[in-house]
């Protein structure tokens, strides 16, 4: 790692340790849908309104509703209907990880471009969490899909930190280098500030470790072969690794020369989007 990163890297750590680094809040409209759905009894109107009060969010859930993966035999279209086709449990997830977008902005274009690149990303990875988790395990699809759309949230922080810091802006080097090593850290850090549920906390800090072995297959487990399958055939170290090497894809119990298996995840890449 060359100077200026180590430099920057520490500045953060301790940022970290002494809580002085400004983290992102969740968006109000999550905190809602959240304390709504902590009411086992809500109905799906009550949720309606909740998410119906921002209608980009409500536009993308009708969207998820009609997306190949889900396939309706008639097309949704109205809120009320999507969150009666998912339940309100999948709906208040999926429409908690999807509000995250708001917090994807930036002041400078080079950041900006960075975050949307973050968040396309996290969409890819969410949608193919989501479709591995449906079709090859008992866990829930909606919060594998959680854990894909935060799985990178450990950068935001840093880009922000950056965009007040012209030099390390200008050396993307040192900024790549500063963002894969301590991301996983602060993507860990945020989810429990923002009380996010245990079995997701660690899917930042742990999703790379592609040695990790738990006991029996975990939302970690799918959210790193949903990376690993997002960044084949690109230029990224992760596309040499072979997905039927890990200890996670080996749980999932794929055969990954099938069809239907690279057919469905293809489809579920832009499930989000």
């Amino acid at each position: 790692m060359n100077k200026l990163a180590e430099k920057v890297q520490q500045a953060l750590v301790e940022a970290i340790d002494n809580d002085d680094l400004v983290l992102p809040t969740l968006p109000e409209v999550a905190l809602k849908i959240r304390q709504a759905a902590e009411d086992p009894e809500i109905s799906i109107s009550r949720l309606s309104k909740v998410i119906g009060r921002d209608t980009a969010l409500s536009a993308r859930l009708i969207k998820v509703v009609n997306s190949p993966l889900l396939r309706a035999t008639q097309e949704v279209t109205d809120l009320h209907t999507a969150i009666t086709r998912l339940g309100t449990n999948y709906s208040s997830n999926l429409a908690i990880g999807l509000v995250m977008e708001q917090i994807f902005h930036a002041r400078s274009d080079v950041v900006e471009q960075k975050m949307r690149d973050v968040w396309r990303r996290s969409l890819e990875v969410a949608g193919v969490s989501y479709a591995l988790c449906r079709n090859h395990s008992q866990l829930k699809p909606d919060q594998a899909a959680l854990g894909g759309l935060v799985h990178q949230i450990g950068v935001l922080p840093i880009l922000t930190y950056a965009e007040d810091r012209y030099e390390l802006l200008a050396d993307p080097v040192s900024l790549n280098h500063v963002i894969e090593s301590i991301h996983p850290l602060l993507g860990d850090k945020l989810l429990r500030v923002w009380d996010f549920p245990e079995m997701l906390v660690d899917v930042p800090g742990q999703y790379l470790d592609l040695t990790r072995d738990s006991e029996k297959l975990d939302y970690i487990d799918v959210v790193q072969v949903a990376v690993l399958y997002c960044h084949k055939g690109t230029e990224h170290p992760l596309a040499t690794v072979p997905l039927s090497t890990l200890p996670a894809f080996k749980k999932l119990r794929i055969d990954p020369q099938s069809r239907t298996f690279n057919t469905d995840l293809d489809e579920a890449r832009s499930m989000f989007y």
